[in-house]
């Protein structure tokens, strides 16, 4: 059921740190820094200051452009485009993902049985083939194919870091859902299954169309409130080529779900808030010097989450960096949580190693940077892009185009 307070959420009390699964890089008690804020909330009055970007304009169609159509119009590109939902990109005629029936075995190539790829009719998956191919069996998700045709083609992660062995591939048919009068599953990710590519150990190395270093980036994931674990961490985006915790900076993903033994949205625990993995925590903000319940990030209890976060450059802010999360109901139906909210726009993470960034330009899903794979949630589809950095009008408009694939409708 949809709850319609998020704000009014009973709190959970937080698991000691020994019970939770240390991972996206090391935690220790001292890492909580002090310094200046000046992000959303916390104001600086200095000129050199990046203004919040809060333009609410939202656009109306006359042809509802597919996200990948936004990221362009915006004067971005796509870089990677995943959905086993869906096609997001306008022209892409090939398969959303691959079946595996038979056995499996974890991280890449992890089919052992039969395969068969799953095509797109009339722009959503073919259900039908899928039941068809699986039938009674247990067939798993062996591949998640990148629509943009760069070739980051998911795959089930191989070792890494945090966990040394590689993760299991998602059940194929866990995830059943309606969108715009069409069945289809989504990827429900659970502890120990991830994927991954552009990485040493991946069937496919090196990528050239992700962001490297500082240069910006903005992605977004279509999630859920539902099946998320506080465990490090459900991410989709940018992390280390080595599948280690190369530190703090080295990746950047869109994070959703309670902040693990890191930052945390306002309310306290449980959330689930919109943040970016930045290695080595999860960030919801960065507010009076620190990143506990930050002022501006709501959680978003919600059956189908729009979640967006957008990085900037190291001059911006008066050489502090910026990033943006936003969010919102993707479903667009909630009066005061269906538009899409600026959740956060200000300072980096006032800490070494977060200005200027260092990302690799590895893909993840469901895992952290170091392979750490004690979280969960689904996963409907996502997108990365290079380029500027979108603004808050294109941010609107890529949630529009979300509203408008009506996610939940039979």
């Amino acid at each position: 059921m949809k709850m319609r307070h998020p704000i009014l959420l009973a709190f959970v009390a937080a698991l000691p740190l020994a019970a939770l699964p240390v991972a996206c890089g090391a935690y220790s008690s001292g890492e909580i820094g002090g310094g200046g804020g000046g992000g959303t909330g916390s104001p600086d009055s200095s000129a050199c200051m990046t203004p919040v970007d809060n333009d609410d304009t939202v656009p109306s169609f006359d042809v509802t452009p597919l996200p990948c159509d936004v990221f362009g119009q915006g004067g971005t590109k796509c870089s990677t485009a995943h959905s086993t939902v869906r096609v997001i990109v306008s022209g892409y005629a090939g398969p959303l993902y691959q079946l595996c029936n038979g056995s499996s075995s974890p991280g890449p190539s992890s089919c052992k049985g039969t395969t068969q790829d799953i095509q797109a009719v009339d722009g959503y998956a073919d259900v039908a083939t899928h039941d068809g191919f699986c039938g009674a069996d247990t067939c798993t998700i062996s591949k998640i194919y990148d629509q943009t045709g760069n070739g980051y083609d998911l795959e089930p992660a191989p070792p890494g870091g945090a966990k040394g062995s590689p993760d299991t591939p998602a059940k194929a048919s866990a995830l059943p859902v309606n969108i715009n009068g069409h069945s289809a599953y989504g990827v429900l990710i659970r502890p120990g299954m991830g994927y991954r590519t552009g990485c040493n150990g991946c069937n496919f190395k090196r990528g050239q169309a992700m962001a490297m270093g500082d240069e910006p980036q903005s992605m977004y994931m279509v999630t859920s409130q539902h099946e998320l674990v506080d465990g490090c961490c459900f991410d989709y985006g940018n992390a280390e080529t080595t599948s280690n915790d190369d530190g703090n900076g080295t990746m950047e993903a869109v994070y959703f779900g309670g902040g693990v033994v890191w930052g945390t949205g306002y309310g306290g625990k449980p959330g689930p808030w919109v943040m970016a993995d930045l290695e080595n925590g999860v960030f919801a903000g960065w507010e009076n010097g620190q990143d506990k319940n930050i002022s501006t990030n709501m959680p978003l209890t919600f059956d189908f989450v729009t979640a967006i976060v957008v990085g900037d450059t190291q001059e911006k802010n008066c050489g502090k960096g910026r990033y943006m999360l936003y969010g919102a109901d993707a479903t667009g139906a909630d009066a005061a949580f269906g538009k899409l909210m600026t959740l956060y726009d200000g300072v980096r993470p006032e800490k070494p190693g977060y200005v200027p960034m260092q990302k690799q330009g590895s893909l993840i899903l469901g895992t952290g940077g170091d392979n750490s794979s004690g979280g969960a949630g689904r996963f409907y589809e996502g997108a990365t892009a290079t380029g500027p950095a979108i603004s808050k009008r294109t941010a609107n408009h890529l949630h529009a185009a979300i509203v408008a694939a009506k996610y939940g409708m039979p």
